[in-house]
């Protein structure tokens, strides 16, 4: 179905007038849902055509196929957009460039390229800049500019950005974006801008607003949680007092930034911290997600993610969730209140009501005759669930916004069949539900396909789904041997521990037959194994143990799960049980279930984003539709302009969505939407919503006040500044002269394609350093033909080490250059120290407390005398190799630039064949290979640097590798490198008990 091109809007139509002009670079600043992605197709609309090259750059995949649909929809097509990416080659890019028209490519696609010279720069009419808010000196995008505008001083750049809280973080950052992509006007545009008021006042939507009560149990969780989250926060600064954090309150602790705004505040110190601070900053996170939970998530989900994070501090060192530092706010009363109450919501445990032992099935039978009932009951709760224990009566509490969702779609299809929709009228009847997250959609789509199987209580069918899988999760957590099978027709003994008594075999049988009848029995009617120690006395001992609160609790109820299950499994193959009873639902008669954790949430395929939706399109009409969508960004407005919905629900507050609505009311004059917006009343959720709106209010006027009082050199170029030319004028040459033949021959240094990922290979251009892109094999760094340079990140250093691709990588190096360097960069907002002070302080306590114990494993937490260790050997196994250590990347070109001095420059043929086995006339060639297939190539067993072009010559793709069969690979690669890279590849991961996956070998 074709969609319509939605028209301009006022305030857009001005926009686009004011940016398009060829002449100017601009870069706007934009509202987020006021409809940027259309802006952008227009400006693009206008520049298309064979005798223009228009680049758009730093768009994401999602952005590229929503531009690319809507630029086709508005006519431009033939070739309309085209991406490039990493799967095209050298020589099909070229010819792309000088094509023309539209081309969408990545930064570092386009640095590559214009180090090259493989696009033609004086024929590129302008670039359009998507994300401008990422844009700083050290980015690949202020690389891209200052190539361009090296060689093309006419064509125009323009920049757009939605995001103006990012503009208000750091010193002066609209100036640093507009210096680096060298802009000369710039254009505001809010939501309380008088032209945007104007055009999206005139047609209003009407809109529901439905304020959700908590539940008494949800506000005692919550504001447990905001009391944990305040007295974390509190601890946090006494204990970093000298730091300014200011910015660290509950109010933004809402918001998912507040965990990058943590780091950034700690970043300057986070070598000083000790292990405490480190771990007051993961439970910050920790809480945020929990309070997010709690109002998306169900009962039973909620209480199972408590109950996993209780796990995951267990003092019980072989628990496989434990770990070293505990979560303090774990040990506070408002932690106890919370995951009593989340326990609450989900079932509440009973004493234990044990049956006559003597008693007979006929006599269980004429006293449910006379109670009138079918099965087991309570007398004061609601009717027992037969596969759960009677211990657990269940409570099952449905959020609040289930009901509410289901009356409002009760009231569309009320109104929908009391007001038949005109023919001529504009819209659909469909129904659009939006939602922040795929979690919440699925819970969702799970919902309404089973509310009306309870009419009174519409999500207690799915609530009991739940509930069920939850059980056999919580018997995992159990220490007992006693554990359910996976199969239900498994033999488990009742009795195994008795021997022969004399008894002939049929007496025997007999009597083990009556043992697992009273036993069973005990079971249906709520009696339960009886124990030589009480519930009472195993939570005393567990408490005495040393466990922390709640835990003893878990523990208990594990134990009771599992010896429940593992009877019930028993029961059925004796035909005491009803089968159907302990399968999930449809599924009775059918093998028994074996649910994972209960927070796996399963993903919809990629190429399926709507399960089912085109099974049934065509066949059911609009008014049967109810479509779920997560939020996304400006491709929902794609959404709402084919769907054409009358009726909206905001399942979760949303405001960005909310302005999309306004443009799509005022975009289709006549259609009659309402919009039912819903939010959980004075919770963080409804105080998140109208803080984001006051946030970007005022990021907006102080961009509007710093654009007022801003100072720009019109005409400034920023390629070299006074202190860099100062830096890169010899003292030998003197005055002019010396800068004339400085410009003219300019140090060479040749890079791997792999390093500009990094910030070092803009740094060396911006030093006036000449930067050569090449497929290197041996090395990351040319600098001179006898000098190669390794650049690790900490986190790379650590990885090779693991690998152990550093050695292979020093070898190669040592065998090719008479001056390999290894160099270690650190970030520079980081300690320049490889070990951290708290562990430095704490490392002869450690060392104490080992030689006391003599015993045991030891600890595992020493990565960095490891790492020490490790360069100490690789050192001695390489006497020639050298290791430099640099603070910073801006301190590296500094090293680079000294290790040049007096050398001479490169050669970039013999670079590229160094380290390989074809002839030096082929070396050129290697240059235009796939570069992503070679990085997966280097990290699979079995091959390396010395037999990967071996492998690339051998096999013409990564597919028909892993393709070929043991033999093969071991004919390709050798016997044990074959066998290695045969298992790696036929690797499966299957799920564990507790979530997550584990590998396992077919």
């Amino acid at each position: 179905m074709a969609s319509r091109s939605p028209f301009l809007l006022p305030y857009q139509r001005t926009l686009v007038s004011e940016v398009h002009d060829p002449k100017t670079s601009d870069l706007v600043i934009i509202g987020r849902g006021l409809g940027l992605q259309k802006i952008v197709c227009t400006l693009l609309q206008i520049y298309d055509g064979p005798q223009n090259l228009v680049l758009l750059i730093n768009a994401s995949e999602e952005e590229e196929k929503n531009i690319g649909s809507q630029l086709g929809t508005m006519g431009v097509r033939n070739p309309g957009l085209r991406i490039v990416d990493y799967e095209m080659s050298k020589k099909d890019r070229q010819l792309l460039y000088k094509k023309g028209g539209l081309i969408s490519v990545t930064s570092r696609i386009l640095v590559v390229d214009l180090l090259q010279k493989d696009i033609p720069v004086e024929l590129i009419t302008g670039m359009v800049i998507m994300h401008a808010e990422k844009v700083t000196p050290t980015s690949l995008e202020s690389f891209v500019v200052r190539l361009y505008r090296k060689e093309n001083k006419d064509g125009f750049i323009k920049a757009f950005s939605d995001q103006p809280e990012q503009f208000t973080q750091g010193m002066f950052p609209l100036k640093s974006v507009i210096t680096e992509l060298q802009l000369k006007r710039t254009h505001i545009y809010p939501r309380f801008h008088e032209e945007v008021q104007t055009s999206l006042g005139r047609r209003k939507a009407d809109v529901v607003e439905l304020y959700v009560p908590m539940t008494p149990k949800m506000q005692d969780i919550h504001q447990g949680i905001v009391h944990c989250i305040s007295a974390t926060l509190n601890e946090l600064k006494r204990s970093n007092s000298t730091l300014d954090l200011d910015d660290l309150t509950v109010e933004n602790a809402y918001f998912a930034s507040f965990d990058s705004i943590v780091r950034r505040q700690l970043d300057p110190v986070w070598h000083k911290t000790g292990p405490k601070t480190k771990q007051l900053v993961g439970d910050l996170g920790t809480l945020r997600r929990l309070l997010n939970y709690l109002l998306t998530l169900d009962p039973i989900t909620f209480h199972s993610y408590l109950e996993s994070i209780v796990a995951s501090n267990s003092s019980a060192s072989s628990h496989p969730l434990a770990r070293q530092e505990k979560s303090d706010w774990l040990f506070t009363e408002a932690a106890h209140i919370i995951i009593t109450t989340a326990k609450a919501r989900c079932y509440v445990m009973s004493p234990k009501q044990s049956a006559p032992a003597e008693s007979t099935d006929d006599e269980w039978a004429i006293l449910d005759e006379v109670q009138g009932t079918t099965g087991p009951t309570r007398e004061d709760g609601p009717r027992w669930l037969p596969w759960m224990p009677q211990e657990m009566q269940p409570v099952l509490e449905e959020p609040g916004k289930w009901s509410v969702l289901a009356e409002v779609l009760l009231e569309i299809e009320h109104e929908m069949m009391s007001r038949p929709s005109r023919l001529m009228e504009p819209g659909t009847n469909s129904v659009l539900v939006m939602v922040n997250d795929q979690r919440t959609a699925t819970l969702i789509k799970e919902f309404l396909a089973s509310m009306d199987q309870n009419p009174d209580s519409p999500g207690r069918p799915l609530l009991e789904r739940r509930l069920r899988g939850y059980l056999w999760w919580k018997s995992m957590l159990s220490d007992t041997d006693v554990r359910p099978s996976r199969n239900a027709n498994a033999t488990v003994s009742v009795n195994a521990s008795n021997q022969d008594d004399g008894l002939s075999e049929a007496l025997r049988r007999k009597d083990q037959q009556r043992a697992a009848t009273k036993q069973a029995r005990r079971r249906v009617r709520g009696g339960g194994t009886v124990n030589t120690v009480s519930e009472r006395d195993r939570k005393k001992e567990l408490e005495r143990s040393g466990l922390m609160p709640n835990e003893a609790d878990l523990k208990i109820e594990a134990d009771l799960i599992a010896d429940f299950l593992a009877t019930q499994a028993t029961m059925i193959e004796e035909g005491q049980v009803d089968s159907g009873l302990h399968t999930s639902a449809g599924q009775a008669g059918q093998e028994i279930n074996w649910p994972g954790s209960s927070l796996e949430v399963e993903e919809p395929p990629e190429d399926e984003p709507d399960i089912g939706f085109d099974d049934d399109y065509g066949l059911l009409t609009p008014e049967q539709i109810v479509v779920i969508r997560v939020y996304g960004d400006d491709g929902d407005d794609q959404i709402l302009h084919e769907l054409r919905p009358r009726n909206i629900i905001l399942y979760d507050p949303n405001q960005d969505f909310i302005r999309r609505i306004e443009v799509y009311r005022s975009s289709n004059p006549g259609l009659a939407v309402r919009v039912y917006f819903m939010t959980y009343h004075l919770t963080s959720e409804e105080h998140k919503y109208l803080a984001g709106q006051r946030r970007e209010k005022d990021s907006f006027e102080r961009l509007i006040k710093e654009r007022g009082s801003m100072l720009l050199t019109i005409g400034e170029s920023v390629t070299s500044s006074y202190s860099e030319r100062v830096t890169a004028l010899s003292t030998r040459i003197g005055g002019v002269r010396g800068t004339a033949d400085t410009e003219a021959e300019l140090p060479r240094v040749i890079v791997d394609m792999r390093e500009f990922r990094s910030s070092l290979p803009n740094l060396l251009d911006r030093a006036r350093l000449q930067v050569v892109p090449a497929t290197l094999t041996v090395g990351d760094y040319i600098l001179t033909p006898d000098m190669c340079v390794e650049r690790k990140s900490v986190p790379d250093l650590i990885q090779s080490f693991n690998s152990g691709r550093l050695y292979t990588q020093c070898e190669l190096m040592s065998a090719h250059y008479n001056y390999p360097i290894l160099l270690i960069e650190f970030e520079e907002s980081r300690s320049f120290s490889l070990q951290t002070l708290a562990d430095t302080k704490s490392g002869a306590k450690k060392k104490q407390a080992e030689k006391a114990k003599d015993a045991g494993p030891k600890p595992s937490n020493a990565n960095d005398s490891l790492i020490q260790s490790k360069l100490v050997l690789l050192t001695l196994s390489f006497p020639r190799l050298r290791v430099i250590w640099s603070s910073s990347p801006h301190a590296s070109v500094d090293i680079i630039r000294e290790l040049k001095t007096n050398f001479a420059e490169p050669d970039l043929s013999k670079a590229i064949s160094m380290g390989t086995e074809e002839d030096d006339g082929e070396g050129a060639q290697l240059e235009d290979v796939n570069t992503l297939a070679e990085d997966l190539l280097r990290a699979l067993p079995g091959i390396g640097t010395k037999n990967l072009r071996y492998v690339m010559n051998r096999v013409d793709t990564v597919t028909g590798l892993c393709e070929m069969s043991l033999e093969e690979l071991e004919d390709l690669l050798g016997v044990e490198p074959g066998r290695k890279c045969h298992e790696f590849i036929h690797k499966t991961l299957k799920q564990h008990p507790l979530g997550g996956l584990l590998p396992q070998t077919r």
